[in-house]
């Protein structure tokens, strides 16, 4: 594929992921218009919505892949990392919340695919961090997970309503995880 019909269709995936995000009943033109190409356009990278949700969630869960690895999270000191991966899912927030806003979006991932798999490396960072000593041990790392989700999930939504400007997510995020899921202090 060129680099102007890669571009073209990478318009039209992340424009497909932030409308969608918001209004899972968009229409293909509203869609067009949000990436800045016509509906003949779109139907030439996509013959129809089935087809269009379908790359966009193939894609989201590259893009929110390659967000985890970028941000690096079995470096450095666990708290670090997890500001890191927060940072990062908050970047990709419309691919957060396309994917999991309406549950059936994943339902034609398989495990290995899926953005939440159990070899993780999300996962993995929660245990060394409990390992570590820096995250309480006595919650389990799939429950710090789910609350990391959806906490990221919950901003990037408030945001998105304006409730909250979207630079302020990150922190928000991570000063509710750092004063919830640290161990307690204490012998």
């Amino acid at each position: 594929m060129s680099g102007a019909r890669s571009r073209t269709r990478h318009a039209i995936l992340r424009a497909a992921a932030s409308v969608l995000a918001r209004d899972r009943g968009a229409t293909l033109p509203a869609i067009a218009e949000a990436a800045n190409v016509g509906r003949t356009t779109l139907h030439r990278y996509f013959p129809d919505r089935e087809a269009l949700i379908r790359e966009t969630v193939d894609d989201s869960v590259e893009v929110l892949t390659r967000s985890v690895q970028d941000a690096a999270p079995h470096e450095g000191p666990p708290l670090e990392a997890l500001r890191r991966v927060v940072t990062a899912f908050v970047d990709v927030g419309d691919r957060l919340m396309f994917l999991f806003g309406d549950p059936r979006v994943l339902e034609s991932t398989g495990p290995s695919t899926h953005p939440v798999a159990p070899d993780d490396p999300v996962l993995d960072l929660i245990r060394r961090g409990q390992a570590e000593g820096v995250f309480d041990p006595e919650l389990s790392p799939f429950w710090i997970r789910h609350a990391l989700w959806s906490l990221v999930y919950t901003g990037c939504e408030d945001a998105a309503n304006g409730m909250m400007p979207r630079h302020g997510v990150a922190a928000v995020v991570i000063r509710t995880l750092e004063h919830g899921i640290r161990k307690p202090p204490g012998p």
